[in-house]
Parts: structure tokens; sequence; C-alpha cells
């Protein structure tokens, strides 16, 4: 599937924010349709089947958050990227948990929506599966041999740091909650503070410098995210 073959659907009541995105987009070559409320979505989700949805969770009437949980819950599997304000940190972490793929912030950049409109859409039409190396930058990881190495040198990790590392290559490029990560390792609600600890080490391993990290990035408020770097 090619950019052209994109349809995007934007959800969102603000017209000037429509426009943004119908002539920023437009110009990346994707096909845009508009709905100014959850209603018109549901309509235009039967008639044009878009590829991909941006979703306004501050909807009148039926709010971002109900609209992802009834088109989760019917099995709809279309990515949905979330458009929040930059300090909904609540209403992004429980929209993500509720099945978005990813979100950006308002105000945001156009660079920046069409990098995670891309990862989006890269794991919806891709080769399913994991793959078996995976590089980013110096960073290798070989999930089948369990080998970590930076530059070329073997990394020893534990099995709870290799367990993290694992999930973020998985879904690498997307913002994982913290309770995804804790459930997905710890196999439930562990204190918050335990995942911390160990991206900590994590970081200490395979990040040059630790406290600017280049692969483990911090979404403040929400979780970590495993950044593609060239």
């Amino acid at each position: 599937m090619t950019i052209l073959d994109v349809r995007i659907l934007v959800v969102d009541d603000e017209p000037p924010i429509r426009k943004l995105l119908r002539v920023g987009l437009g110009s990346q070559g994707y096909a845009i349709s508009e709905a100014p409320n959850a209603k018109t979505a549901i309509e235009l989700m039967e008639t044009e089947k878009p590829d991909l949805i941006l979703l306004d969770l501050g909807l009148p009437g039926m709010g971002g958050h109900e609209l992802l949980r009834k088109w989760r819950d019917d099995g709809l599997d279309v990515p949905v990227v979330i458009l929040s304000s930059r300090t909904d940190e609540t209403g992004i972490v429980s929209a993500l948990e509720l099945g978005a793929d990813d979100y950006v912030t308002k105000p945001f950049g156009m660079n920046e929506l069409v990098a995670r409109i891309r990862v989006a859409l890269r794991h919806k039409f891709q080769q399913q599966g994991e793959k078996p190396v995976f590089h980013t930058g110096d960073l290798t990881v070989d999930l089948v041999k369990r080998i970590v190495t930076i530059e070329g040198r073997e990394i020893k990790l534990s099995p709870k740091e290799y367990d993290i590392l694992r999930i973020l290559v998985q879904y690498a490029g997307k913002v994982l909650t913290h309770q995804f990560l804790l459930k997905q390792v710890w196999g439930d609600s562990t204190d918050v503070q335990y995942l911390r600890v160990y991206v900590r080490q994590l970081r200490q391993k395979i990040e040059k410098t630790p406290d600017q990290p280049r692969y483990i990035t911090t979404e403040t408020g929400v979780g970590y995210r495993l950044r593609e770097v060239d």
C-alpha cells in the first residue's frame, strides 16, 4: 500500500484543526475525510473505510474515549492516533489502554504527526510478527538468540531488562503505557517504580548518555517508546 492509497479520517470538532490536517496531510499525499463529531465519524467509517483515524478526545456529545471504546468493542482494528491537549496525560493513558495506537499533543508539528502516522500504518500493513533481528542506530537485538549488541559489542542484560527491551522492540516506534509494560513483563499491576528502576538500568547498558536517551524515550506521565533512529 502506498501513501496515495491511504485514507485518513480526521475526527475533531475544531474547523481550524481539520483544515490544518486536510492541507498538511493532503500535501503529503494522504486522502482525508473529516468528521466534527462521533455521529458523523461512525457514518463515515461505513462509507469511507479509512485506513487510519486521527481522533480528538474532546468531542461534543459522545466523547473520544466513548467513541474509541465503541469501535474497539465492535472489533474495529483500524489504527487510531489520538489528538489531545498537552496537559491531558490521564486522558492519553486511558485512550491508549482502550486501544489507541499512539498520540500527538496540541499544538503539534506536522513532521511529528506524519512520523506517528507512518509508524501506526507500518504496524498495520507490514508483515505481522517480530523480526528475528532488530536494528536501530548502533543497537541490535537478536530475538531468536536473545543477544543484544551495541556497536557490535554484546551487552549482558538481566531477564527482566531483556523482557522490557523485547516488548519495546516488538512495538518499536509506539508509545507503551506503564501498565501495559508491567502486565507484559510482570503479569500484574506491579508498582510502576519497579519498571522505572529496570528502565534506568537498561538505559545504563544501551545508551551512551543515559540521562539523554537516544533509544528508550520517556513519554511523561504515560510510558516509554523505543525510537527507531538513523
